[in-house]
């Protein structure tokens, strides 16, 4: 059998990590088995759907390189692929679980509930509140206010087992007889999930453990509607450093964040595979070796803490890395940011030495573009802190006999640079630490930056003999 996995999000913000991570399993598991990726969205909120969150959450998706091969965008024979345009598809459903006895009308009002809910809470604060069963044997009046509720059985369990907790039972007469359909005429998510699951030929459903008081449920539709079930596996859940359910209030949680932030894609979805899902002590992985190992059995029960610093080292793991970040990949990504610096684009072959000086050190692509700015503008923007403390006094004609002796190295290459200056050192018994900071202040403008020879290699020998000229005319006060 095809595997048919879904992703199924709820278009009201943002593409949450964790949402994220549960699309990262589920396209794992399809691309390593051959199977399909099915985008469907579920906007039966109308309150809170909206266009641009659908927009958000498909570019965030394609920024991490999760495709589908089927839904909004992508099209496919079992579409539409907006929960909003299906409703006929639950309506049928739930007129089939009325005519069969198998889901009520109910007619209770919310202020009807809301007084019973009081009244039980009265008579025991600890108690949970269930629906009576008021409406369970009522018939008639369609055309009264109500809901459709599912008529639960009360005895016996639903069983299923997990891909990833094993066996779960859950007795029926712990459940309630739960809503399938507004008086609006929408759906409730139990219904719709499991009418375009089946609609879609999803044979297996991957989401968080929040999910698994849902299952239950969707399984007794399943049942009553004669739908052949899927199979499930519930992740554990990302929580925060306190233990709780991460949220935005607790800071960065969106893809978008961390794409604002200069985080490589590769590296947000290796930290989110490591949430849940191990192989062995390995922690960093190209996407291609997670398709490869990725199973079902490796996926652990616990839920895990986010972790800030670990995510920022396995970023930080990708972009040093050059099978994970090849050259000219870095250089693609760092284009737009360079251009957004009002940088012009570089020559690829000075961007592509220029990110080897940098890449041992750049932590995220944010960075990353900070360190390469100064190979680009012209002049570079000085530190006035590192001005003010290295180019004066005497630096003026320490850099201009540098200027002079480079003048002369006509093979501009780092050993080359590096051996002329030496043996200047040597003739002239000049201290290194005398002009080492001057020098590259005046080519970097910063008191950091990677080795000068190498910095010299990158900028040429026409902009490193201006900058040293330069920075002499500075340290003289011009």
């Amino acid at each position: 059998m095809t595997v048919r996995v879904r992703f199924a999000p709820s278009p009201s913000g943002y593409l949450h990590l964790g949402l994220a991570r549960t699309a990262l399993f589920n396209w794992l598991w399809a691309r390593k088995a051959g199977g399909t990726v099915v985008v469907r969205v579920e906007d039966t909120d109308q309150e809170r759907s909206s266009v641009e969150s659908v927009r958000a959450i498909l570019d965030s998706l394609r920024w991490l390189g999760l495709d589908w091969d089927e839904g909004p965008e992508a099209g496919g024979n079992d579409g539409p692929y907006f929960q909003s345009e299906r409703r006929h598809l639950y309506q049928a459903a739930v007129e089939r679980l009325i005519s069969e006895g198998k889901a009520f009308r109910c007619y209770c009002t919310k202020e009807e509930l809301d007084q019973a809910r009081q009244e039980l809470k009265a008579k025991n604060p600890k108690a949970q509140f269930t629906y009576p069963g008021t409406c369970r044997e009522r018939h008639g009046q369609p055309d009264l206010p109500h809901v459709v509720r599912f008529k639960t059985p009360k005895e016996g369990c639903t069983d299923f087992v997990d891909r990833v907790f094993g066996l779960i039972s859950t007795p029926n007469k712990e459940q309630q007889d739960f809503v399938l359909m507004r008086s609006d005429g929408f759906p409730l998510y139990n219904l719709a999930c499991v009418v375009d699951d089946h609609a879609m030929r999803i044979n297996l459903v991957s989401r968080g453990r929040d999910h698994i008081g849902n299952t239950p449920l969707q399984l007794l539709l399943y049942r009553a509607l004669g739908y052949a079930e899927p199979e499930f596996a519930h992740l554990p859940m990302i929580l925060n450093a306190k233990g709780e359910k991460l949220s935005k209030r607790h800071g960065a949680v969106g893809v978008q964040d961390y794409r604002e932030r200069g985080y490589p894609s590769a590296s947000v979805l290796n930290y989110l595979a490591r949430f849940g899902w191990s192989y062995g002590d390995q922690e960093v992985f190209s996407l291609a070796q997670l398709v490869e190992l990725f199973d079902w059995e490796r996926v652990n029960k616990s839920d895990g803490r986010f972790d800030d610093k670990k995510f920022l080292a396995i970023a930080f793991e990708h972009l040093k890395t050059e099978t994970l970040m090849p050259a000219e990949r870095y250089a693609e990504q760092l284009q737009p940011l360079l251009q957004a610096r009002g940088l012009s684009a570089p020559d690829p072959a000075q961007l592509l030495a220029a990110i080897e000086t940098i890449r041992p050190r750049a932590r995220t692509l944010l960075e990353a573009v900070d360190a390469v700015d100064y190979y680009f503008r012209e002049p570079p923007v000085y530190d006035p802190k590192a001005q003010e403390k290295f180019l004066v006094g005497a630096a003026g004609p320490l850099l201009d006999s540098l200027h002079a002796v480079l003048s002369g190295v006509q093979n501009w290459q780092a050993q080359a640079l590096e051996t002329a200056f030496q043996k200047w050192l040597e003739a002239d018994g000049i201290e290194l630490k005398d002009v080492a900071q001057p020098a590259r202040v005046a080519l970097t403008g910063r008191s950091a930056s990677p080795a000068l020879f190498e910095v010299m290699a990158v900028l040429g020998r026409e902009f490193s003999l201006a900058r040293l000229k330069h920075g002499a005319r500075l340290a003289r006060g011009g």
